[in-house]
């Protein structure tokens, strides 16, 4: 070791242990300070002010025609505004895969991404009742799968029900489900899941005989046990007869006025998207999120750059005598 750097290794010791403070006068402030202090990364969620929404509840609306109220949550923040706004039901469906991570379609989401994003939301959504959206592969092998991967929505991703895709012929599985226990959420019409043997994303119902199919995968899913059903691109007087027909709510999505309520992915409604992006016909755009973000980080970019920000507002003050104590034992170093 150089003399230099020993001489500058006793300089700053001393200089420390000279303008060291007692242990009361140091670390009260320090605590009282992390006792008043927020976090900018702390949660945002609350306890809410609404009753907690419940099978009961769904059951109720549905009985005195009340609309039923669903909207898509991929996170903690879309869960907690989703949640605030007074949605009835939260979904955590695996649009989340184009929406959230940037695939292509629904196909490529797996088990471990979706739980991921169901516990996320889960944490935010304390009133609404909340479904997580099976994704393609976990449930379609056979009942004790579906169950297997339900249980694990339920338990790991904290849902209170799941969703999965199909009509009669996913009625066993629906049936295994309810049967343990798990409220299930159908959906029929538009399967994105299986849009390769769809032929695309086509509207369905659009000839008698494929009306009478919808119908009868609404009746297939009902009797089954589900306590709704999606009912996805299919003409609006189609909707309205099938919903008629029926003793549970219908959700519709591209689906007209007629169904039980309504759902839509939140990043599409809240215009959280490029200029140029495709939405489907059914989308009302309520808002222009992409915009108002764009404007704001593109205000701080600037600011920073300009050293405009952060202004005094936005820093911490020391006392006077304090900085200049600092100032002094920093020129004593030198």
């Amino acid at each position: 070791m150089s003399s230099s750097f020993s001489i500058v290794k006793m300089s700053t010791r001393t200089l420390l242990k000279q303008y060291s403070r007692p242990a009361t006068f140091a670390v009260r402030p320090f605590l009282a300070q992390c006792q008043t202090r927020k976090s900018s990364h702390s949660p945002m969620g609350s306890p809410s002010a609404r009753k907690k929404v419940t099978m009961t509840t769904l059951r109720s609306m549905y009985k005195k025609g009340e609309p039923i109220a669903v909207m898509t949550a991929h996170d903690f923040p879309s869960g907690h505004v989703a949640d605030v706004a007074g949605m009835d039901i939260v979904l955590v469906g695996d649009s989340l895969a184009m929406v959230a991570l940037g695939m292509e379609d629904t196909s490529e989401v797996i088990m471990e991404e979706m739980l991921m994003h169901c516990r996320s939301v889960s944490r935010a959504a304390k009133a609404a009742f909340t479904v997580g959206d099976l994704p393609m592969g976990s449930y379609e092998i056979s009942p004790e799968q579906a169950l297997e991967s339900a249980f694990r929505f339920v338990k790991e991703g904290r849902m209170q029900g799941i969703k999965l895709e199909g009509g009669a012929e996913m009625a066993p599985t629906i049936k295994k489900l309810t049967t343990a226990g798990i409220p299930v959420l159908g959906h029929i019409g538009l399967t994105p899941q299986r849009q390769n043997s769809l032929g695309g994303f086509r509207v369905q119902g659009k000839t008698c005989a494929g009306a009478l199919k919808v119908l009868e995968d609404a009746l297939a899913v009902q009797e089954a046990g589900a306590f709704a059903m999606v009912v996805e691109a299919v003409p609006q007087e189609v909707a309205k007869l099938i919903t008629d027909k029926l003793s549970i709510p219908t959700i519709g999505i591209g689906a007209g006025n007629g169904c039980s309520g309504q759902v839509l992915v939140q990043v599409d409604m809240t215009g959280n998207f490029p200029p140029g992006r495709f939405l489907p016909k059914f989308v009302k755009k309520y808002g222009d999120v992409w915009s108002e973000s764009l404007r704001a980080i593109t205000e701080y970019r600037e600011e920073t750059k300009s050293r405009a920000y952060p202004a005094p507002e936005h820093t911490y003050p020391i006392p006077e005598k304090e900085l200049e104590e600092f100032r002094s034992a920093i020129s004593k170093m030198d």
